[in-house]
């Protein structure tokens, strides 16, 4: 029992310094987040709008270029993605909600919403996307970032997850898990 206890600490002590990359996430019921999101619920559960995962990495980079020049702006309340493009400001989740929508509307797959911090000394959660593309994982932050970066240009001590989001599923980082027991 004391080395299943121990070999348990171990990995999830391992995956709590991980970047989004190499994440352990756990499917959750529920996430502190659901209430504040729920206007924002239909976009990140709707089907794709098309079968084919043609999405390049070039026309990513254009989109998250166009969500990049809108001003920032913070809002407690999740705007949906035409809020976000309507000219007035946006932050973070407003611009990865957007971006979500895109992808999700072009045929992206292995795409999450996540929810976690920017830098290990952040104070303030942030909102990014993670895609799993064929030619490897990239970091979509269309807040701070023009183009998309790989998981290891985002370095192991950024972006890391606390909660994820991809259709109707919902993660919790095993790192929330290990600060919470």
């Amino acid at each position: 029992m004391k080395r299943t206890l121990l070999l348990t600490a171990a990995l999830l002590s391992i995956a709590a310094s991980s970047s989004f990359a190499d994440a352990l996430l756990f499917t959750v019921d529920a996430t502190p987040y659901d209430n504040q999101m729920a206007r924002i619920r239909p976009v990140l559960t709707a089907p794709s709008r098309t079968f084919s995962n043609r999405v390049s990495l070039n026309i990513v980079n254009q989109w998250m270029g166009e969500l990049r020049s809108i001003p920032y702006g913070f809002t407690a309340v999740w705007k949906t993605p035409a809020e976000a493009q309507s000219g007035a400001p946006a932050d973070c989740k407003a611009k990865a909600v957007a971006l979500y929508e895109k992808m999700q509307a072009n045929g992206a797959t292995n795409v999450r919403l996540v929810i976690g911090k920017r830098t290990s000394s952040s104070r303030q959660t942030h909102a990014w996307l993670a895609w799993d593309a064929q030619d490897g994982s990239y970091v979509l932050d269309p807040t701070f970032n023009w183009t998309a970066c790989t998981a290891v240009q985002a370095g192991k001590r950024n972006y890391q997850p606390l909660y994820a989001y991809a259709g109707r599923k919902k993660f919790r980082a095993a790192s929330t898990l290990f600060a919470q027991n």
